[in-house]
C-alpha cells in the first residue's frame, strides 16, 4: 500500500521541480524578448510580461519568423501598457508535450523585421541567432557566414518547429508566479508523511 501511495506522489514531485521562466517584453522601451531565448523543460511555464508599448508574442516556425504558426498557434493578441503604468499584464503557457524547438515574434507594425523574436530550445542547427537574421531579412548574409565556418544556419522550408500547442493564460496587475520552494516542501512533505 505504501509502495502505491509513493508512486501516486511522484508526478506531485516532478511539479515540484518546474520552473516559472520570466520574459521581459520591450523593457525600458526597446523592441526585445529579455532574454530572447531560453531554455524550457516540459512542466516549466514561461511567463511574458509587457513591460512598455503594445507587443504580442506570436508562435511562428524558423522557416517564417515573421508569420503566424497557424490558427493554432500561441498568440497573447496585443498587450498596449499606458506610460505611467504600475503593474503589467503577463500571458504564460505551460510547457506541454514539446519535442522541438519554439519560435515566436512580435507582430506589431515592422517589429519583426527589426529583429524582435524570440525561442525556448534552439538548437545547434537552429539556433537562435540565426532565427532572428531571416525575420531581419539576412538570410542571405546568415547562409554566407554559415558557409563560410562550414555550419549549416539555415532550416528546412518545411520546419513547423513544435507539434504542440501549450495550454497559455493571460493575468492583470502584479504577477502570480508559482513558488517552486513551497511545491518542493509540500512534494517532500507528502512523501515524509507517506513513509511515516
Amino acid at each position: 500500500m505504501r509502495f502505491s501511495a509513493i508512486l501516486a506522489a511522484l508526478p506531485l514531485i516532478g511539479a515540484a521541480f518546474a520552473e516559472t521562466i520570466v520574459v521581459k517584453v520591450g523593457e525600458n522601451g526597446t523592441l526585445t524578448y529579455n532574454p530572447s531565448e531560453v531554455t524550457a523543460q516540459n512542466g516549466d511555464t514561461i511567463a511574458f510580461q509587457f513591460l512598455t508599448k503594445n507587443h504580442t508574442i506570436t508562435q511562428s516556425t524558423f522557416a517564417s519568423p515573421c508569420t503566424n504558426f497557424s490558427a493554432t498557434g500561441l498568440d497573447s493578441g496585443f498587450q498596449p501598457v499606458a506610460a505611467n503604468a504600475t503593474s503589467f499584464m503577463e500571458y504564460s503557457f505551460n510547457m506541454t508535450n514539446v519535442t522541438g524547438p519554439l519560435w515566436f515574434y512580435c507582430r506589431q507594425a515592422n517589429h519583426c523585421q527589426m529583429g524582435m523574436v524570440f525561442a525556448v530550445n534552439p538548437t545547434a542547427d537552429k539556433p537562435f541567432s540565426a532565427f532572428q537574421a531571416a525575420a531581419m531579412g539576412k538570410t542571405a548574409a546568415a547562409n554566407a557566414t554559415a558557409s563560410m565556418s562550414g555550419s549549416s544556419g539555415a532550416s528546412s522550408p518545411t520546419d513547423t518547429s513544435s507539434s504542440s500547442t501549450p495550454s497559455a493564460s493571460t493575468t492583470s496587475g502584479a504577477m502570480s508566479l508559482k513558488t517552486r520552494g513551497a511545491i518542493v516542501l509540500s512534494g517532500v512533505g507528502l512523501v515524509a508523511g507517506l513513509l511515516l
